[in-house]
């Protein structure tokens, strides 16, 4: 079963890196996420997000999805 996305705020990403060793992925695209992102993050571009999250992500652990959009 998938789990639904849900929006958390700053303390639960803190509480699921912390305590779940949750894994934080930001999916801007490569050059952007050179430039600058958050600290502890791996870079999986959205456009690549299906097909590669089954390879670098461990199904067992909490997944976190960050995009900085300024659109």
């Amino acid at each position: 079963m998938e789990a639904m996305p849900i929006a958390i705020d700053r303390d639960a990403l803190q509480r699921l890196m912390a305590e779940e060793a949750a894994q934080l992925v930001e999916v801007l695209p490569a050059k952007e996420f050179g430039e600058e992102h958050l600290a502890g993050a791996i870079n999986i571009p959205l456009k690549e997000l299906d097909e590669s999250a089954p390879r670098e992500l461990a199904r067992e652990r909490p997944v976190i999805v960050y995009c900085n959009d300024y659109q």
